[in-house]
């Protein structure tokens, strides 16, 4: 691999807030790069061996912790993105949570109460397969499901407005601050997959028998739904992006160069927290001494 040449990943598909976004613009397909499929695995097996060694150093200080947020539209990869990119991973120190459809219990309390439930504690590495952002997603697109969480007042389609998300994107964005004042990195991922990807991902599961259970009517069904959902992650997006915790949108439509590009932003971000493994004070380094004394003794 010739280093010289590795394309700034973190920096282009970094979106912070400060500038016009137009979801449409951005590359579903590597553009810029032009690398072959036994390069990109290879530096994903060196990305996955750095991950290991910072995932160390932070269980190990338990000073910092990572919350690590992917969503996508159905078919994007997240499944199989967490699967490589954290299989060098302690699992120790690691929690992977799938938000599904909320339950009767959940849809009780605020809608942010299943995600704090999950927040990672120090030292550890928080990945949410979907997240508190299904919240001005899916009841962006469906409504009817914000008048069915019986939520206060609500109780008309017409107050599900645009007034109404604005306050809940007030809701993430203060979360995110309040995470990253308390040492904790917040990484954001939308896989961003074209519709024609989606549809031969698609025809796999039905065409392919051992690709079969991951096929599910609901997903054909909300597939119309493509321009709302397309509407809904750019609004997201935009009201939620921010220098402290920016979003990365990551072309999709290549799974293995999605890998390649979520693992190099994972790692340089990580990079950027002070981590070490904790060094021990006199008292602790004799104690050290006296216990070697003691076993070269038995």
């Amino acid at each position: 691999m010739d280093d010289k040449k590795i394309f700034d990943r973190e920096k282009s598909f970094r979106y912070n807030g400060d500038d016009k976004f137009k979801l449409s613009k951005r590359p579903t397909a590597a553009t810029d790069e032009d690398l072959s499929k036994t390069d990109i695995k290879a530096r994903i097996e060196s990305n996955i061996s750095t991950l290991q060694d910072l995932q160390g150093k932070l269980y190990a200080q338990n000073r910092f912790g990572m919350l690590i947020v992917f969503q996508g539209m159905d078919g994007s990869g997240k499944d199989s993105m967490i699967r490589h990119i954290l299989s060098g991973v302690n699992p120790q120190g690691c929690e992977v949570t799938s938000f599904k459809v909320p339950t009767s219990i959940e849809l009780n309390h605020d809608y942010l109460w299943r995600i704090r439930r999950h927040m990672p504690a120090r030292g550890m590495i928080g990945i949410f397969n979907r997240s508190y952002y299904e919240d001005v997603l899916v009841s962006k697109v469906h409504p009817q499901l914000i008048l069915n969480a019986h939520i206060g007042d609500y109780s008309k389609l017409d107050q599900v407005n645009d007034d109404f998300f604005a306050d809940r994107y007030k809701d993430i964005n203060f979360l995110e601050d309040y995470m990253q004042r308390n040492g904790f990195m917040v990484l954001k991922f939308f896989l961003h997959m074209s519709k024609d990807e989606q549809k031969n991902r698609f025809k796999r599961r039905i065409e392919m028998p051992d690709h079969n259970w991951k096929f599910s009517a609901a997903d054909i069904k909300e597939r119309q739904y493509w321009d709302d959902y397309q509407a809904a992650y750019e609004k997201a997006i935009k009201n939620t992006a921010s220098k402290q915790n920016p979003w990365y949108v990551i072309p999709s439509d290549d799974k293995w160069y999605s890998r390649l590009c979520v693992s190099d932003i994972i790692d340089r971000r990580m990079k950027e927290l002070p981590l070490k493994y904790p060094d021990l004070d006199d008292a602790s380094k004799a104690q050290l001494e006296n216990a070697l004394d003691e076993l070269e003794k038995n």
